[in-house]
């Protein structure tokens, strides 16, 4: 949870510093070595040794886990008289305590007939931003419960037709937090904003095709990814002077690069340890970019995998793929897979996954959230019930009555979960989707908390 190097004031030692912790370190890390070499059903494809499955320490080892406090008592007392004692906290502590515990309740939030929310982010501590099939930028205030829609930017060209308007697929907030890109009214080109007034900045014309993905590289450079199966480069400009009437420009990207070996460009993510863009097509190939140069480096087809849709990546470089039954879990130095995530629900589609720390969540077809350790190696297991797995399992929401449905309706509605995004203190979580088939028309929306 917590970590603080103390340091000895008047003795020769800190008061944490007590000799038996070694001996409890060293029987857990015995216990976890045994669970660890226990054969599974089905051995795993790719295992990682590290350092610490060696039984010995080091004096100077010894010595720092005996300094280090796990206490979160010290930790905040160390920070309030700001001593200068290396601390840090796990920012996915509170999360994981207020899962295991069964503490988050489901507000649901009332959408109207909007149709199908496919992306969201927290704004603010009281204020989500999200789009939808039906091509509308909302805001939601969690606090007065309001909803507020953030008018789309035209195009320059003259109107294409209702086929180019398909919805707002992806929205993503730059590092410093003063822009937002996001889809415009038409949904092959690149739209965005100043933050925090959305105020408009400009929009990008460069694909024949929906955007499906994109990401920041850093405060400036931003990459879409289109069904096209192309991958534009962007460069931000700055934002215009207030003006009576918000105006927006024009712009190009800076490099067009074409996808090779891919079809469809369906999900990005970008690796900051490694500089490299990761981007997944619906062919079952995943494609690495470096950063620096935006040219391809290498792609990789995916083992039998089915219905590609999200891909996220973790702090330490592991990439996580949301497939048709499971999540597979890929080293991105050498694009092997890690491990294979078995869905706990039969026909449970993965629908969003994101990282928080050591802790992935995945978004289902089935109205799941899900939650896996990977440090652990299994899914998160509540405290409260024994033998039992934590899920959030999304309210209905609402579905358009529609007479072609009514086959669909004979049995039990549950929502997709499209997206999904934590606050910053990760004691908040904003589900977001609608129904799972093409056709039909619906939504849904909740705050866990």
């Amino acid at each position: 949870m917590a970590q603080t190097v103390r340091r000895a004031i008047e003795a020769r030692y800190p008061s944490c510093y007590i000799p038996s912790r070694i001996k409890e370190r060293r029987a857990k890390a015995r216990a976890l070595r045994m669970e660890k070499q226990r054969k599974p059903d089905k051995p795993e494809d790719f295992v990682c040794y590290s350092d610490s499955d060696s039984e010995e320490e080091t004096p100077a080892q010894q010595h720092t886990v005996l300094s280090t406090s796990y206490n979160f008592v010290d930790y905040v007392r160390s920070r309030e008289i700001q001593a200068p004692e290396p601390r840090s906290v796990d920012p996915s502590y509170a999360t994981r305590h207020m899962l295991t515990h069964d503490m988050f309740r489901e507000t649901p939030v009332n959408l109207g007939n909007m149709n199908k929310v496919f992306c969201s982010q927290w704004l603010s501590d009281r204020q989500v931003v999200f789009g939808t099939k039906c091509n509308k930028l909302m805001v939601y205030d969690v606090r007065s419960r309001s909803l507020d829609a953030i008018p789309t930017l035209r195009p320059r060209a003259p109107w294409p037709g209702a086929e180019h308007q398909t919805g707002i697929h992806a929205l993503q907030i730059n590092p410093s937090r003063t822009l937002l890109a996001t889809g415009a009214r038409n949904s092959c080109e690149l739209a965005i904003y100043s933050l925090p007034t959305l105020d408009p900045v400009c929009v990008g014309e460069a694909h024949k095709d929906w955007i499906l993905d994109m990401c920041w590289l850093d405060d400036e450079f931003l990459v879409t990814g289109s069904r096209d199966s192309k991958l534009a480069l962007w460069r931000a400009p700055p934002a215009p002077a207030a003006l009576r009437a918000p105006q927006h420009r024009f712009v190009a990207p800076v490099a067009v690069r074409e996808c090779r070996a891919g079809q469809k460009v369906r999900a990005l993510t970008f690796n900051t340890k490694w500089g490299e863009i990761a981007a997944l097509t619906l062919n079952g190939y995943i494609h690495v970019f470096s950063a620096s140069t935006f040219r391809q480096s290498l792609s990789r087809k995916l083992p039998s995998c089915q219905d590609l849709v999200c891909l996220a990546t973790q702090e330490s470089g592991i990439y996580a793929i949301g497939c048709k039954s499971y999540t597979l879990l890929l080293d991105c130095r050498t694009l092997q897979s890690v491990k294979k995530i078995t869905s706990r629900y039969n026909g449970c589609g993965i629908r969003s996954a994101s990282f928080r720390g050591h802790m992935l969540t995945i978004g289902t077809g089935l109205g799941l959230l899900m939650f896996y350790d990977l440090r652990a190696g299994k899914y998160l297991e509540s405290n409260i019930h024994s033998s039992k797995t934590v899920t959030l399992k999304a309210s209905k929401g609402y579905v358009f009555p529609d007479e072609e449905a009514d086959g669909f309706n004979q049995v039990k509605y549950v929502p997709a979960i499209y997206t999904h995004c934590y606050d910053d203190s990760g004691t908040r979580i904003f589900t977001a989707g609608g129904p799972l088939p093409a056709p039909l028309i619906g939504n849904y929306a909740g705050l866990w908390q």
